[in-house]
């Protein structure tokens, strides 16, 4: 990114060493950032992974490590797209890097405390519809980081504002070549996903996550959208396997790590105690709003932890403490036959007095209209891309999970147990 710009070296436990560049020190020293110290990648997965203590912070270094690498790729392999297509010549190339790279650094910087779970308790838009936490990421990037970025030289060298990044976290971005490098944040093969995975994988001790990095890597390309018209980040033939491995690695971890029956109860409680939390606070997080996003920043999960270890969490929040945590008494297959779910369904029914609670794991690999593309080999033949689906058995046979579960306070399994045996359920 130029040799007048510095760099420093951190080192991870996933990728080795992460570079990163005085424009990107800055933003990583900043207390908005900082905060993902105190906010877990996993929540409460320690409860049954015990190494699974890994934050925010540390996964957004390796997405903006990844998506660097993806980057390089792309503009090695589709070089006359980039040129014929997005004027992308040298001095774009090193401008556009430097978005990518703040981008995927920054893309996880508006979590609510422990992830995923603080979400169903954000507040609503003027629209009536719910926030997100990409919505929390932009807003902290607008009112907390733009200083930071404008202010610095190398930004300024490259024309970059905050509102340039802040396009790639758009749902739809506005722009051509914001449109094409959002798939590098949020996509089949996005940075993101490839370093949760072997970063959730590694810290939790197994290896379901774990797939061939280097492969997908060192084989990504942009290949025209024959619906659109447009470009889509896919991949060449060659590296058809290697994403293969990538997304049957996202179903392994999801069955085994992300809905496993007991994280998965431990997510419920900690929404509980959250929502107990919040009462005094208007029952939701701040929203994010120039007047508000630095209320919301307060929550991290010291604060939370502090206040259930101060039993303000409620009865949930003493279950977190206790790990007296629900039971599982029913569950269904991954994908449940409509004589499953009927069942299922007439056991939550006799279980509604014993305060039984129902979780069910909706989840869909691989969708059609998402489809990867790939490819075909330079060597000869039709150049066209092709959908992944349609070319490999393992992608075509990935059915969505549909698994219901059915818990219980731990003083009631035993009779919910009984029920369920005089019903027939068992």
């Amino acid at each position: 990114m130029g040799e007048s710009v510095k760099h420093f070296e951190i080192r991870d436990p996933v990728h080795g060493f992460v570079r990163y560049n005085e424009l990107e020190r800055d933003i990583i020293n900043h207390p908005a950032f900082q905060r993902l110290r105190r906010i877990r990648q996993l929540a409460f997965t320690d409860m049954v992974y015990p190494g699974a203590m890994h934050t925010r912070f540390e996964h957004s270094l390796g997405a903006m490590h990844v998506a660097t690498r993806l980057f390089r790729t792309v503009c090695e392999r589709s070089r006359e797209i980039l040129e014929s297509e997005y004027q992308f010549e040298e001095a774009a190339k090193i401008r556009w890097l430097q978005i990518v790279r703040l981008a995927a650094l920054l893309h996880d910087v508006g979590h609510t405390p422990f992830s995923h779970n603080g979400e169903d308790l954000l507040p609503l838009d003027q629209k009536g519809k719910q926030y997100t936490h990409e919505a929390y990421s932009a807003a902290i990037l607008r009112h907390e980081l733009a200083g930071t970025i404008e202010n610095n030289r190398h930004a300024e060298n490259l024309g970059i504002r905050a509102s340039d990044v802040e396009r790639v976290f758009e749902d739809a971005p506005s722009t051509k070549p914001a449109l094409v490098w959002k798939a590098f944040i949020s996509g089949q093969m996005d940075a993101d996903r490839m370093d949760y995975l072997l970063r959730d994988s590694h810290h939790a001790g197994v290896a379901y996550g774990k797939y061939d990095l280097d492969r997908v890597a060192s084989t990504v390309e942009f290949c025209e959208d024959p619906d659109t018209g447009g470009h889509e980040l896919g991949i060449g033939d060659d590296g058809t396997h290697a994403v293969e491995g990538l997304l049957i690695a996202r179903y392994m971890m999801f069955t085994q790590v992300y809905f496993h029956k007991t994280r998965s109860i431990f997510d419920y409680h900690l929404a509980q105690a959250l929502k107990k939390l919040l009462e005094p606070h208007g029952g939701r997080f701040p929203p994010p709003t120039t007047e508000d996003i630095r209320r919301f920043l307060e929550w991290d999960d010291w604060r939370v932890l502090g206040a259930v270890a101060q039993e303000e969490g409620g009865e949930h929040g003493r279950m977190l403490v206790d790990r007296d945590h629900y039971r599982c008494v029913c569950e269904t297959s991954e994908t449940p036959s409509e004589v499953e779910i009927e069942k299922f369904e007439s056991a939550k029914v006799m279980l509604s007095t014993m305060n039984a609670v129902a979780m069910t794991a909706a989840k869909s690999w691989y969708q059609p209209k998402d489809d990867i593309l790939v490819m075909p080999s330079r060597s000869g033949g039709d150049k066209r891309p092709l959908a992944l689906s349609s070319l490999s058995g393992v992608v075509a046979g990935l059915k969505p999970i549909n698994r219901m579960r059915l818990y219980v306070p731990r003083q009631s399994r035993d009779a919910a147990n009984a029920a369920l045996r005089e019903g027939g359920f068992s």
